[in-house]
């Protein structure tokens, strides 16, 4: 049965744009594997959401991370990321800085970048932060899925970071964890073609 011209015009759409969708996919999978075992000089958490004036679920995770790196020595400070949406009562980088406070983590060892609102904010307002306080080098704290794009804004930011990803991620199930590759499929294709 011939397709027509309209059909091979929509196999042919369809090919150009799943064929990038599917490597750039594929390269998020492969990239939330790797996690580095160098130290830094901070622990970049990259913001998430907060229920009312706690970190979500997904938020605490990371914080408990970037706590573990403190502890271990392989990092000596952690900076915190983000702004208030307008159900919240605080910051993310607040909610942060109190649960972090909470879990004994000294409050001198903690910055705030407490304005951004997206993944690309927490590194463009990070970073005269980061050089305000002589920090050359960060772990940059996140789930897995969403490390290659936040590898690829570090680079372009000029923010010397490793990926340091969550070990005990809420997105454990497939179920779960297929939602967030596709919406990081189509936020790193938008960053890729447009910078933001």
């Amino acid at each position: 049965m011939a397709l027509g011209r309209t059909g091979t015009l929509l196999l042919l759409a369809a090919m150009l744009t799943g064929l990038p969708a599917l490597v750039i996919a594929t390269d998020i999978a492969r990239y939330a594997k790797i996690t580095t075992n160098e130290n830094a000089e901070a622990a970049l958490v990259l913001g998430a959401a907060v229920l009312g004036d706690v970190p979500s679920p997904v938020f605490e995770e990371r914080l408990r991370h970037a706590a573990d790196l403190y502890r271990q020595g392989r990092v000596t400070r952690i900076v915190l990321t983000g702004g208030r949406s307008p159900e919240d009562e605080l910051t993310e980088a607040e909610a942060g800085r109190r649960w972090l406070v909470d879990y004994g983590i000294p409050a001198d060892a903690i910055l705030m970048e407490d304005r951004s609102r997206t993944t690309l904010e927490n590194f463009v307002f990070s970073a005269p932060l980061l050089a305000e306080n002589g920090i050359a080098t960060v772990l940059v704290v996140s789930d897995p899925i969403h490390m290659r794009r936040a590898a690829e804004i570090a680079e372009r930011t000029n923010i010397a970071a490793l990926p340091s990803p969550t070990r005990t991620t809420r997105y454990r199930t497939l179920e779960a964890q297929l939602p967030f590759l596709l919406r990081e499929t189509w936020l790193m294709a938008q960053y890729l073609l447009l910078g933001r």
